[in-house]
């Protein structure tokens, strides 16, 4: 690990693609904001009609599912742990090994801006545990804790 002073704060969307493997159409988030290494991170999603989800769910009331929104605080997380551990561009693989104190509180549909504020709660190499809120217009809309597994494997 490097000096902290050196890693970026924000990641556009150039550097998450560097820091985990998700693309279109199941690439959640926008930018990576506010990265302190090691500690907390907040993800930006723009959400747009023309995403996939909203031709199934549901065409009439498109509405963001629960799941999606959870996975975009996973993703958050991610690029900030690959950050921290110094493994933009080396391809790490992050599974999810929990998923725990789900609420949700507003639903999150076209032309929101749904800020995504997560919060290490355990972290190390491999095994990551966070705390995870997600708002629109600082209305909480869903909450969580989770916790990954990095598959470092691959990692040069």
């Amino acid at each position: 690990m490097t000096d902290d002073s050196t890693k970026p704060a924000n990641a556009d969307i150039h550097l998450i693609q560097r820091c985990i493997p998700h693309r279109y159409p199941f690439l959640l988030i926008d930018k990576v904001v506010d990265i302190v290494p090691g500690e907390s991170a907040v993800g930006i999603k723009n959400v747009t009609f023309n995403e996939p989800h909203f031709q199934g769910h549901f065409p009439a009331a498109p509405i963001m599912p629960g799941v999606t929104i959870i996975e975009a605080m996973a993703q958050t997380s991610a690029v900030m742990v690959a950050i921290t551990l110094d493994l933009v561009d080396k391809e790490p693989l992050v599974y999810f090994m929990g998923i725990d104190k789900v609420k949700f509180r507003r639903k999150v549909v076209p032309g929101d801006v749904l800020k995504m504020d997560i919060k290490t709660l355990r972290g190390g190499s491999k095994i990551w545990k966070f705390e995870g809120v997600a708002t629109v217009d600082g209305e909480v809309a869903c909450s969580a804790e989770f916790s990954a597994m990095i598959d470092l494997s691959k990692a040069g």
